[in-house]
């Protein structure tokens, strides 16, 4: 269980760089995004941990990558985007 908790939030943090890397204009701080990615890996470890039992290290680990990703994807705001005016109006 320390282990998957530990491999999560290891997990978390790189995935919380990974996204300021790629997408640093569209997220809000950083302290911001660090701990959303590290809870949501936490969470997600919880979960498939809670569902699939002990000794599913991998599912567990993945489980907590699938979580992490959409806590953070919820943090990306809109990009830029211009105005298009039809030519009929």
């Amino acid at each position: 269980m320390i282990l998957e908790a530990l491999g999560s939030v290891l997990l978390g943090l790189a995935l919380s760089w990974a996204a300021l890397r790629r997408l640093a204009d569209r997220l809000p701080a950083r302290r911001v995004v660090y701990p959303a990615g590290t809870l949501g890996a936490l969470f997600g470890a919880y979960l498939t941990h809670t569902a699939l039992g002990s000794g599913h290290l991998p599912g567990t680990l993945l489980g907590a990558v699938l979580v992490a990703a959409v806590t953070l994807s919820l943090l990306i705001r809109p990009g830029p985007r211009r105005l298009r005016r039809s030519a009929a109006a």
